[in-house]
């Protein structure tokens, strides 16, 4: 069976940090790509940062919105991925949700509130 759970969201001030984390199980975590995406209110979801899998180098890329601020790192032992977010903005506040995907595969977590207050 395959789970992804976030967790870690909470209520943060302005200009704090929070650590994402998503614990999966039930797949190659290796072998896949992750992401983080959000959805605010009335809003798409957007992808925030993504790292390839290990046989692809482990690259991450990020949404120009969060670039310098927000960090994606995979821990293969704990078959976990993280989201370290630094500096956050009112405009951070969103659902967060750990993807996993790779070709016609599609595998998404439940998600995690961020709030930020300003």
């Amino acid at each position: 069976q395959v789970r992804l759970v976030e967790s870690g969201g909470g209520l943060v001030q302005a200009g704090g940090s929070l650590r994402l984390s998503c614990a999966t199980s039930g797949f190659a975590f290796s072998l896949y790509p992750m992401g983080w995406h959000r959805q605010a209110p009335g809003q798409q979801r957007e992808l925030v940062a993504s790292i390839t899998s290990v046989t692809s180098g482990g690259i991450a890329n990020y949404a120009d919105s969060v670039k310098g601020r927000f960090t994606i790192s995979r821990d293969l032992a704990k078959n976990t991925v993280y989201l370290q977010m630094n500096t956050l903005k009112p405009e951070d506040t969103a659902v967060y949700y750990c993807r996993a995907s790779r070709g016609s595969v599609d595998y998404w977590g439940q998600g995690t509130q961020v709030t930020v207050s300003s």
